[in-house]
């Protein structure tokens, strides 16, 4: 079993003040004080969204969707600046319901999100529909309020979702990254697409024993966030590997270095914690 209360350690020792916040709004709730909420919005383009560190004052889907995700830890997806974020990742969706960055990011962007490339393409394409998804009635976007899964980006998420289940393989396995994997299953399910879901839910728990404890946190910390209950079998799986790469220091380890190791901490939180919480 996941030992919470080391990782909740883990976060107090190594956090900063927001991350430090992510906790106590992930444990009970705390409102976050609103200069904290401030420091994790900074640095917002005027068109809404996030320029990524690579890429200069241009706004990136993949730094966009980064901020969200820590937004969404402080309980803040209703404020302007997510909402703002969240019509500019609505806007920026392509005819064929895809994501793609802007081509002039293209001599700093990360593979992952390089213009013009398929498996970046699907990545960002299921990392978008992804938050379009999960924050659509909480942010209370510019657009008339639906009350269809995603709300007032329902047609976007669901052209969205169309787009992710034609590049499935028959096997269920994906023409990209790992995390377009999880990201593709979570927007499924919410589509009520829950055999194109299950098909790669498949793949990812073949797939788990040799994911790094970053991966295995942010997967389950992704399906726990549309509704999947933590006793199905994909997440017993995924809490099973969690607890078996939990640190003796209570953290996980991220791909990304350890000073995001903390942020990782945080995902195998939101995993976790009770039902009650989610």
């Amino acid at each position: 079993m996941v030992d919470l209360d080391a990782a909740i350690g883990f976060v107090v020792a190594h956090g900063d003040a927001v991350e430090r916040a992510r906790l106590s709004w992930l444990r009970n709730g705390t409102p976050v004080l609103a200069e904290l909420l401030e420091t994790a919005e900074v640095g917002q383009a005027p068109d809404g969204g996030w320029p990524a560190t690579w890429g200069g004052e241009i706004a990136s889907i993949d730094a966009t969707c980064f901020r969200l995700a820590e937004l969404d830890d402080l309980g803040a997806l209703g404020r302007p600046a997510a909402r703002r974020a969240l019509d500019w990742l609505a806007s920026r969706q392509q005819a064929d319901g895809g994501w793609d960055e802007d081509p002039t990011l293209a001599d700093s962007a990360p593979e992952w999100a390089r213009p013009g490339d398929p498996e970046a393409g699907l990545f960002l394409t299921a990392n978008a529909g992804f938050w379009l998804t999960v924050a659509g009635l909480d942010a209370r976007a510019a657009g008339p309020l639906d009350h269809r899964v995603g709300g007032a980006y329902a047609g976007v998420v669901q052209a969205a979702a169309h787009s992710l289940a034609k590049r499935l393989r028959p096997d269920g396995s994906w023409p990209s990254f790992l995390a377009a994997g999880w990201l593709s299953a979570a927007v499924l399910h919410r589509q009520d697409m829950f055999q194109e879901s299950a098909r790669i839910q498949v793949v990812l728990a073949e797939r788990m024993p040799k994911m790094s404890p970053g991966d295995v946190a942010w997967l389950a910390a992704t399906l726990r966030r549309v509704g999947i209950d933590p006793q199905d079998w994909i997440m017993v799986r995924a809490l099973r590997r969690l607890t078996e790469t939990q640190r003796s220091d209570g953290g996980w380890e991220s791909d990304d270095g350890h000073q995001f190791d903390v942020h990782s901490t945080l995902s195998a939180i939101r995993a976790c914690r009770p039902a009650a919480l989610t």
